[in-house]
């Protein structure tokens, strides 16, 4: 009995003791730097792009992707609270007695052991009420006592409520980790440890989603995300939970009127606003509130606050442009959100996101300021076997080094870094020149009619061996086969293979200039060009488009993307909060302000002076917190005292 009583002594004293709180305190600011540092609540595959497959799973594991909702984190709270409250129990008692208790049994040795004491010898006889008065005037609380021998003792002390900054600090953080533990979704922690709910992991439709993964409208406290096109309502809210989600149900209907947003000059962004409706069973009229980032609305506990906005649905129209079919053009309707699947070609396009602007910076390491260059769309698609790519298509052409290009941009996983196609813009800024470029280069008949032309032109005219002829046209026939059927690499590969090593160089030189003079050809041939009418800027559009051509054989999709036009449809994204927590938080905080500022403002001073019955006077004055400003009152109270006695 007598072990266990000292065991929950030792308990008890480590739990309060100074040391166990500050560690408590120390663990909670690492954990709120991690926090900070580390974006909370966000998809785990955004985790896993910009730590890696490695340090994810630890991470994971520590649950360092929810620090304030984690089980370690709440542990500290509990912690914390406890050792705080077992502080404040311990001491607050002491505190408020010394509130009326005076240290009147000082005798003469004990004054004379402080630190700030004053000894004035021979004094016969000193003015006490004068000395009181003064001493009320500076606020001191003062206690007069005649001792049996005949001296006369005044205690007097003021600041007396800078003690009450200590209480009011200690209980400051009490009621900012209760806050804190409110807002911690205990229950549900409970109710997920006990196996009644789990987070959902499938994505399916809100109505599908079974009870366990649902939390109800009494729900004491969550944060959740809703996203509303416009014109649409909706009574639940997703919760981001680890690897999944849960659905809250929300107790009324929120419906979105209409959303506005502004831009800058530059395309960016300026501000942006919904419109909400909400309806509930228990109002005779619905409530239309307009919110904004910073200006939410509160509705039966729940703070609904303006967080972003995405497309609602926008649909679109496109044109499919064959890259390795002449005149091989279709036209499709999407919808962002929507499928539509290519039974020709066994391919399908997954629309994920479009937006209006798109305000980049077109000239790296030059002091140029970021322009709109107008819609995009986001893409996949995704093959009779699953796999899919990620696009990235512009509506309009860019100006990039004094040229116009189409830029299309294509990735195989999220974690890579998007690949472009750049197709050059012709004199209209249109796609089509290069459009009728890329079926001339897949022109047979054409390649083989250029061919023979350059054969005739290249052979001298002394030389009449048509052997010769011959043997240069088949070889300009077969480099620029070779080059329609898979661009520069597929030459690089051919001369890997077919060509010494000493030679290659020189091979390469030579292929490029053969595909230079037969590609001029070919282009005048097809849009019925004279020689006078290849100048530098259709010479620079041939060498782009023949660098475009190359690459669409890496694009990894028969197509290229042209969006023709839209119709726009946005959706605000909502959060809705309930944080019975805040509150108290709040509050906290404003004891903890106010404490902080009890203990650095007032300052406590405990007075006593003696005034003996044989002569002389002791005067003693102590303070908990020895600084300048005690140094400095020390030095005045004793003028002070001295111009009163003598």
């Amino acid at each position: 009995m007598k072990s266990s009583t000292i065991n929950s002594k030792k308990i008890n004293q480590l739990l309060s003791s100074m040391s166990f709180a500050v560690s408590m305190l120390v663990f909670l600011g690492i954990a709120s730097i991690i926090g900070t540092m580390l974006k909370q609540n966000e998809p785990y595959e955004n985790y896993i792009i910009k730590l890696g497959e490695f340090w994810f799973v630890y991470f994971e594991k520590i649950g360092l992707y929810d620090v304030y909702h984690s089980i370690w984190f709440l542990i500290i709270l509990l912690f914390l609270v406890l050792s705080t409250t077992l502080c404040i129990i311990k001491n607050t008692p002491a505190i408020l007695k010394d509130f009326s208790v005076f240290k009147d049994s000082l005798e003469e040795k004990s004054l004379l052991s402080f630190t700030h004491h004053l000894v004035i010898k021979n004094k016969k006889y000193v003015n006490t009420s004068k000395i009181l008065h003064y001493l009320k005037q500076s606020k001191y609380k003062v206690k007069e006592k005649s001792k049996e021998n005949g001296d006369f003792l005044i205690v007097a002390k003021k600041g007396n409520y800078q003690r009450i900054g200590y209480i009011l600090t200690h209980i400051g953080v009490v009621i900012i980790c209760l806050g804190g533990l409110l807002d911690g979704n205990l229950i549900f922690k409970a109710q997920e440890l006990l196996g009644y709910k789990k987070i959902e992991t499938l994505d399916m439709p809100a109505s599908k989603v079974p009870e366990a993964s649902r939390l109800s409208v009494s729900n004491t406290s969550f944060r959740a995300n809703m996203t509303l096109a416009e014109g649409s309502s909706d009574n639940v809210a997703f919760v981001r939970m680890k690897d999944g989600y849960l659905v809250q149900d929300l107790p009324f209907k929120i419906t979105l009127k209409d959303f506005r947003i502004n831009h800058y000059s530059t395309g960016m962004p300026k501000s942006f606003e919904s419109d909400l409706v909400i309806s509930d069973p228990e109002l005779s009229q619905d409530i239309t509130k307009t919110i904004s980032v910073n200006h939410p609305f509160t509705y039966k506990g729940i703070a609904i606050y303006q967080s972003d906005f995405q497309d609602g649905g926008t649909k679109l129209n496109i044109k499919l442009r064959s890259l390795f079919n002449s005149n091989s053009t279709q036209k499709i309707d999407g919808k962002i959100f929507d499928k539509v699947k290519l039974d020709k070609d066994q391919i399908t396009y997954e629309f994920n996101d479009f937006k209006k602007f798109n305000v980049l910076h077109l000239k790296e390491g030059e002091k140029e300021k970021p322009r709109n260059v107008g819609p995009s769309v986001t893409y996949k698609v995704r093959n009779s076997s699953g796999q899919a790519r990620e696009y990235l298509s512009y509506q309009y052409p860019m100006p990039i080094e004094g040229r116009s290009f189409y830029i299309s941009g294509m990735r195989e996983t999220p974690q890579e870094e998007f690949k472009y196609l750049k197709i050059p813009a012709d004199a209209k800024g249109s796609i089509d020149e290069f459009m009728l470029f890329k079926d001339a280069l897949q022109n047979k008949t054409l390649i083989e009619s250029v061919a023979k032309k350059i054969a005739n032109q290249s052979t001298s005219n002394i030389d009449k061996n048509n052997e010769v002829k011959e043997s240069f046209e088949k070889s300009v026939n077969k480099l620029m086969a070779l080059f329609g059927q898979g661009g520069f690499s597929n030459i690089a590969e051919n001369i890997d293979k077919n060509i010494p090593a000493n030679e290659k160089e020189k091979a390469v030189q030579t292929y490029l200039k053969i595909i230079d003079i037969a590609s001029s050809e070919i282009y005048k041939a097809r849009f019925n060009l004279a020689d006078k009418d290849l100048n530098q800027t259709r010479i620079i559009f041939i060498q782009d488009a023949l660098n475009a051509y190359s690459d669409i054989f890496f694009y990894g999709v028969p197509y290229y993307f042209e969006l023709t036009s839209y119709e726009q449809k946005e959706a605000s994204g909502l959060q809705l909060t309930k944080s019975p927590g805040q509150f108290w938080v709040y509050l906290g905080s404003l004891s903890l302000v106010l404490g902080i500022f009890s203990m650095i403002y007032l300052h406590e001073r405990k007075l006593w002076l003696l005034i003996k019955a044989k002569g002389g006077v002791i005067l003693a004055l102590s303070s908990n917190r020895k600084n300048i400003d005690f140094e400095n009152d020390f030095k005045k109270l004793i003028q002070e005292i001295k111009k009163i006695i003598q």
